[in-house]
């Protein structure tokens, strides 16, 4: 098998790192999930990770509480940096380098964010995840993982979800739904289809970032989308 991609952003759903049950997260799954970032980085891969924090708290979706949306936000990022040490610990289990850069700086948890010093990181084949979003409110976790990967000049973004790609319209509703195998990002808007948002989607478009959906039900579709392999779905221009 042929790496094909040099440098990546993987964008873990924290749904996902949960696993199966009622678990903020699941060992086993956080064991599993940094095994296989960490085969890429001893491959040569250069990994930066972005994950997301629905398994704790949607900022835009509240269950119920009524908190404002700006703290609201704010209480998503500070989420994402629980699930960001979480996997930081696994990946370091491993004897892999992985290092947590926070868009807020909160210095003794984790340190901030810099492009350069990312990029020095990942050409030392250290995994740099990336915590906090952009560090502002109303900035979905896709839009930040795409402008990161476009600072960090990654060649693509493999976005791990519990679904296993992209449909026409809902197959949970529809058992005649379609899934693409490829799609750009302008059929993708043109079409209403919500696989990532508008932001995320131009910025990804304007800088010809491939993003490639996948699902994490199998780990090893981390290492296969980094391959270059044909699963889930291809977004490009």
């Amino acid at each position: 098998m042929t790496k094909q991609y040099k440098r990546v952003l993987v964008k873990l759903s924290g749904e996902a790192l949960s696993g199966e049950g009622n678990r903020i997260l699941n060992g086993d799954m956080l064991t599993t999930v940094a095994e296989k970032l960490s085969q890429l980085a001893k491959e040569g891969t250069q990994v930066c990770v972005v994950i997301g924090a629905g398994n704790i708290w949607r900022g835009a979706r509240q269950n119920g509480l009524d908190v404002d949306r700006v703290r609201g936000d704010h209480m998503g990022m500070l989420a994402t940096l629980i699930n960001s040490i979480a996997m930081q610990d696994y990946i370091l289990k491993t004897g892999v380098c992985a290092r947590v850069m926070s868009a807020v700086q909160i210095q003794q948890f984790c340190e901030p964010y810099a492009q350069y010093k990312a990029i020095e990181c990942l050409e030392k084949g250290e995994i740099v995840i990336l915590a906090c979003g952009v560090g502002y409110p109303f900035f979905s976790t896709d839009t930040g993982m795409m402008l990161r990967a476009a600072e960090l000049k990654c060649e693509a973004v493999l976005s791990a979800k519990n679904v296993d790609g992209i449909y026409d319209k809902d197959p949970a509703i529809y058992p005649d739904a379609k899934k693409f195998d490829t799609l750009t990002y302008s059929e993708m808007l043109s079409r209403g289809l919500k696989a990532i948002d508008q932001s995320a989607a131009a910025i990804g478009e304007e800088n010809k970032i491939k993003t490639v959906l996948f699902p994490l039900s199998d780990p090893e579709n981390i290492i296969l989308a980094a391959h270059g392999e044909n699963i889930g779905t291809l977004l490009c221009n």
